[in-house]
């Protein structure tokens, strides 16, 4: 079963009070990793698409450039393969940060424990968050969700080996909230506008 039918009817259900009730530091036992990524990063304020299939993404991608009016405005982006995927889809790219009012790009992990996007230098070079427009699309596959952010650094590692990334930071911040937890990984972050491009790939 996929994560969209979890979601949208069918599959095991979370009732909205046991996700209220269970509090913040508590573990969210039983819960498919997926499902959990998706209540901790709603509740941070992310807004999240789901898709089948690349032509479901390209879709989508237009929809949030209608639904913001950013027609006439470039993207900013830092990855030439991201890039070059997207080149058909009318979308313009600068790399330029003054430019653009959209950041596009990918990401390392989908983090469940804390509905947070782990990066590094791949996906923002030396850029901060805080330098980074305020608006950000980010394109993602369902086989980078895991369960903390301690599993997923240990991924980066064996994935890269001696060659690690600098500059890994989370993103977690999706709208102005008291409750976001300052830890080291969110170190000077700012509250970013956020859209996820999730495409199935397992």
């Amino acid at each position: 079963m996929g994560l969209l039918d979890k979601l949208f009817g069918g599959g095991k259900k979370v009732s909205k009070e046991t996700v209220e009730t269970r509090g913040q530091h508590m573990p969210d036992l039983n819960i498919p990793v997926d499902e959990k990524f998706t209540i901790h990063f709603k509740k941070n304020g992310g807004k999240f698409l789901y898709c089948d299939s690349f032509q479901e993404i390209t879709q989508a991608l237009k929809n949030i450039i209608i639904e913001n009016g950013w027609e006439s405005h470039p993207f900013f982006v830092l990855n030439p393969q991201l890039e070059e995927k997207f080149s058909k889809e009318n979308v313009q790219f600068t790399d330029k940060i003054k430019n653009s009012e959209v950041f596009f790009t990918t990401c390392e992990y989908l983090i469940a424990q804390n509905g947070s996007i782990l990066v590094c230098s791949n996906q923002l070079m030396e850029k901060k968050l805080n330098e980074l427009p305020d608006n950000v699309i980010v394109f993602a596959t369902t086989s980078q969700l895991v369960e903390s952010i301690g599993e997923g650094l240990k991924k980066i590692k064996k994935k890269y080996g001696h060659s690690i990334p600098a500059n890994i930071t989370t993103i977690k911040h999706f709208q102005a909230n008291e409750e976001n937890s300052d830890d080291f990984l969110t170190y000077g972050s700012s509250s970013k506008n956020l859209y996820l491009l999730l495409l199935e790939d397992l």
